[in-house]
């Protein structure tokens, strides 16, 4: 049995929590069989009965305060002393966790920031780099303070999409293997097979954190486009303080189960145009296996999965948004991009059994157990 521990600021307390939904999906698929046994270190929520938590009752209060204050990511937004404190003490309880659990094999730590405890253990490690995270690489010394975590361990990085690989090899690769390892997709998303509108309009949906660089230029192209045969459902924590204009239909937060049984059922795609340090959006694969074609911003984590008016449309400008909702103006267009969006998910990540499968093979390589 390999003893892995896992360590993760985000997790969804429940079935309905769209928050760190993908660390529960790989931490169930993990779970499955007798080959794995992962100590979880996380915020509390519902884990597979053979997961042993490993926090303790100071860290899951912490942890449980860290979710209610919107994560990590929002605290360290404001750049005060409360951010400050909070780094400390995240930075404080990983090194008292993974000082504790010195008898595990290995640590897989999701996000960059979590591995940086890890200096002066011993630990092999697998660091998932997921996009927010990897602006991390721009802050001045933080390489450097990376590599001196790398340094005298077996390690292996893993981005869950391509296009983090090339500067991830040039700050690490002579200390780390660089090996991207996407995601999967959970099988009820495969199985949505019939999207029936509720009317004789289009309904698009945008799933997001609400704040600027998520947003994007979606309010400001948008304008003109919608609230006529076209409808903009947006869906998502208000993050930041921003305006949502009359011609959007805003929900507020969603769960992928009303997600999955309302939302995708009834929509004619999915637009994001994001220009956040995006990895690779699970809500992007999970409309696309769901047949939803994609309208996405132009930048790498959406290249990375999006072939131009192939599976989705990629825009750079005002007219290129106008010209993708002109394009899927017809059931059989979005039928036909969507089937595109499925097989491409499909053939390309897989499901979560499929993604636990190459974590699977990546802890045992970097332990020597394949050898």
């Amino acid at each position: 049995m390999l003893e892995v521990l896992m360590t993760s600021t985000s997790y969804p307390t429940d079935h309905t929590d769209w928050r760190g939904r993908f660390i529960a999906d790989l931490v169930k698929s993990l779970s499955k069989g007798e080959r794995v046994r992962i100590r979880l270190w996380a915020p509390p929520g519902l884990t597979p009965p053979l997961v042993l938590d490993v926090k303790t009752s100071l860290e899951t209060l912490w942890l449980e305060r860290l979710m209610t204050d919107g994560g990590i990511a929002s605290i360290l937004r404001k750049k005060n002393l409360s951010s400050l404190k909070t780094v400390f003490l995240l930075l404080l309880f990983l090194t008292r966790a993974y000082h504790r659990n010195r008898s595990a094999n290995m640590v897989h730590a999701f996000w960059l920031q979590n591995a940086i405890p890890l200096l002066g253990s011993r630990h092999p490690a697998v660091i998932s780099v997921l996009g927010s995270d990897f602006g991390l690489l721009d802050v001045p010394g933080m390489v450097r303070l990376l590599r001196a975590v790398l340094k005298n361990r077996p390690c292996l990085i893993a981005p869950n999409a391509t296009w983090m690989a090339p500067r991830l090899i040039e700050a690490f690769g002579d200390l780390a293997e660089i090996r991207p390892i996407p995601f999967g997709v959970d099988e009820k998303w495969f199985k949505l097979r019939e999207n029936i509108s509720i009317d004789d309009r289009f309904h698009w949906i945008s799933v997001t954190r609400i704040t600027s660089d998520k947003i994007g230029n979606l309010f400001k192209w948008g304008k003109g486009l919608f609230g006529g045969d076209h409808i903009l459902h947006l869906f998502g924590p208000m993050q930041e303080t921003l305006s949502i204009p009359e011609w959007i239909d805003y929900h507020g937060p969603v769960s992928p189960n009303d997600l999955l049984n309302k939302w995708f059922p009834l929509c004619s795609g999915l637009i994001t145009l994001s220009q956040h340090n995006e990895g690779r959006p699970q809500v992007m694969l999970e409309a696309m296996a769901s047949g939803l074609p994609i309208i996405a911003s132009d930048i790498p984590a959406h290249l990375d999965i999006i072939e131009h008016k192939v599976n989705g449309w990629i825009v750079s400008a005002s007219h290129d948004l106008k010209e993708a909702i002109s394009f899927f103006n017809t059931p059989e267009v979005i039928r036909r991009t969507g089937e595109s969006a499925r097989s491409w998910v499909f053939k390309n990540i897989g499901t979560w059994d499929d993604c636990a499968g190459r974590y699977i093979a990546a802890y045992h390589d970097l332990l020597g157990w394949n050898r």
